[in-house]
């Protein structure tokens, strides 16, 4: 993997991450297929939209179908149809999500699995075996994510597990992978507290990772608190690496978080909301199940050139998502992750053109959440 910056605007960059199996521009947001698919969408209509890269779940493909089954297709990107880079999370999110049945310990965590209940053991390297047998473009350490609330010992305590775990990963990981041009990325924990994430980015910053992502936030913390870890740390954290804000992906949190010097973001958000019936305008958040649209024959937004908005109405969109007709949740997620993908691309346009904060300013105030 080669990183390279093009432009920064005040703390906000553009550039490019370049794998054999395809260039990435940044900012980017990555879409989530946890199961080896971005639910409702095809390969080649993911192309389509923009997509340059999609997230799978360690976790999620190691329960099911089982890495022997991906093994068999000689890795995901053949299993799912998708020859683009892929990113994949160690299973460190669904420790936390689990985390009242599962075991944790300095050396491992256990838990049952939700398809059969057999127990499961993962190890930070199963999950960099796992990892290399999906053949993920970017492989994740595994990590602790920190709950929250949190008590500053709590915090720590979750932290020093999660370096350890790190540099196991980090050996494991150079271990397997010899020959490709596979990332590694190591994972910053330490809870709301500033002083525990410095110390946690400088324990990380002794192994030599390809990129470095902010984990342990969109767990239930107030946007002033998120705000303030990020304005804290991305100063501290190497500039020539990339930079990766875990599971935080609302319009107005990326526009802030780019801001502040993020280059890569995940979000189940907007394909989640599109099945919901929420979607995503240039004038904010709409409930397209609302009666007003019943009888309403513009577009979902004017403004936008996707498939969805060239072709239905919002009257029509409300109708089959209040029938439950899958071609409703179809079209809204195209529509939701075209606004997505456009909305990156005026941002990497903006930082070329060191015009971001007055983007940024006309965006959030602009928009409706």
């Amino acid at each position: 993997m080669k990183f390279n910056i093009f432009n920064q605007d005040a703390l906000a960059r553009v550039g490019e991450l370049q794998f054999s199996r395809g260039v990435i521009q940044t900012p980017v947001f990555m879409p989530v297929g946890t199961y080896g698919t971005v639910k409702t969408m095809t390969p080649d209509e993911l192309l389509a939209l923009g997509a340059e890269i999609v997230l799978g779940n360690t976790y999620h493909l190691m329960v099911r179908p089982g890495e022997d089954v991906i093994s068999h297709h000689k890795g995901l990107h053949n299993f799912m149809g998708w020859q683009k880079p892929i990113l994949t999370d160690s299973g460190g999110f669904q420790i936390w999500s689990l985390s009242k049945k599962a075991k944790i310990n300095d050396d491992y965590v256990e838990f049952d699995s939700p398809v059969n209940g057999d127990m499961i053991r993962l190890t930070p390297e199963k999950a960099m075996q796992i990892q290399d047998t999906l053949g993920s473009d970017i492989q994740m350490v595994l990590d602790e994510c920190t709950h929250y609330p949190a008590s500053k010992k709590e915090a720590e305590s979750s932290m020093l597990r999660s370096i350890k775990w790190a540099h196991r990963s980090f050996d494991a990981f150079h271990a397997l992978n010899q020959d490709n041009d596979a990332a590694l990325f190591g994972i910053i924990q330490g809870g709301m507290f500033q002083d525990l994430r410095k110390k946690n980015l400088q324990q990380l910053m002794d192994l030599n990772f390809d990129g470095l992502a902010i984990g342990g936030l969109s767990v239930g913390e107030s946007e002033e608190e998120r705000v303030d870890v990020l304005e804290s740390l991305t100063p501290e954290m190497p500039k020539q690496l990339p930079r990766y804000l875990m599971g935080v992906g609302t319009p107005i949190d990326i526009v802030k978080s780019v801001s502040a010097g993020i280059d890569m973001f995940d979000c189940v958000i907007p394909t989640r909301h599109a099945r919901n019936g929420h979607i995503y305008t240039s004038e904010g958040l709409i409930r397209i199940k609302n009666a007003k649209y019943q009888k309403d024959t513009n577009p979902l937004d004017e403004n936008c050139s996707c498939y969805t908005c060239q072709n239905f109405s919002r009257s029509y969109i409300r109708h089959l998502k209040n029938c439950n007709e899958i071609l409703g949740s179809r079209l809204a997620t195209i529509h939701n992750l075209f606004f997505y993908f456009d909305l990156m691309r005026q941002i990497q346009e903006s930082i070329r053109k060191n015009e971001f904060k007055k983007f940024a300013d006309a965006f959030i105030q602009g928009y409706q959440q």
